[in-house]
């Protein structure tokens, strides 16, 4: 039986887009069945218009404190009943009382080899630190900063006249069939977490 995937984003929502089409080919046993949005004007809104899936959006400004805010994001996620949740460039760190409903089943991408440059401007940190390798890596979701345990990780390499935007580029060739293969490995009940290590699927793909 096919899981059923709900989608957080914030802006164009190209990892979505991936994971919508891998579920559509086939290639992951899932369906999309709604996406979370924390902005009216983000495209990955034309996105679930597209796929005709619901969207719902729940901005922070609407809201009197992020305690507020957090449990409209849980009674919304809640209502679609969801085997996964997938964060796919969704810019705001997920309230505790999401991660404890759906433990180790929310999944993020981050544009950097965790545990290294958690946070944001990953990729703007790595070329100011002048490291020779970089990637993303697709986790469990956590309480604390890019700090989940760590599902794949994809390497790509730091060129010495590289600027943000140019490795940024690179690593998001390698995002969306990562996170595909983190996706179909969840679905098809493969992935197992024992404390803080993955087991199922390679801890690390060239």
């Amino acid at each position: 039986m096919n899981k059923k995937i709900l989608i957080f984003a914030s802006g164009r929502g190209s990892n979505a887009e991936a994971i919508h089409e891998a579920c559509v080919t086939g290639e992951v046993r899932g369906e999309v069945v709604g996406v979370i949005c924390d902005h009216h004007e983000a495209q990955v809104l034309q996105r679930a218009a597209r796929w005709g899936v619901p969207a719902v959006v729940i901005e922070k400004k609407d809201y009197a404190d992020k305690a507020a805010f957090d449990a409209a994001i849980l009674k919304a996620a809640e209502s679609f009943s969801p085997d996964l949740i997938c964060l796919a460039g969704y810019m705001r760190i997920c309230g505790e009382n999401l991660i404890h409903a759906f433990p180790n089943r929310i999944l993020n991408i981050h544009p950097a080899l965790l545990p290294s440059f958690r946070g944001l401007h990953a990729q703007r940190q790595a070329v100011e630190a002048g490291v020779k390798v970089a990637g993303c890596t697709v986790h469990f979701v956590g309480t604390g900063l890019d700090d989940g345990p760590i599902i794949t990780q994809v390497a790509v390499p730091v060129y010495d006249d590289d600027t943000e935007d140019t490795l940024s580029a690179r690593i998001l060739e390698q995002e969306h069939p990562a996170y595909v293969r983190a996706v179909k490995a969840f679905c098809d009940d493969a992935l197992c977490v024992t404390r803080h290590k993955v087991t199922g699927m390679h801890a690390k793909e060239q």
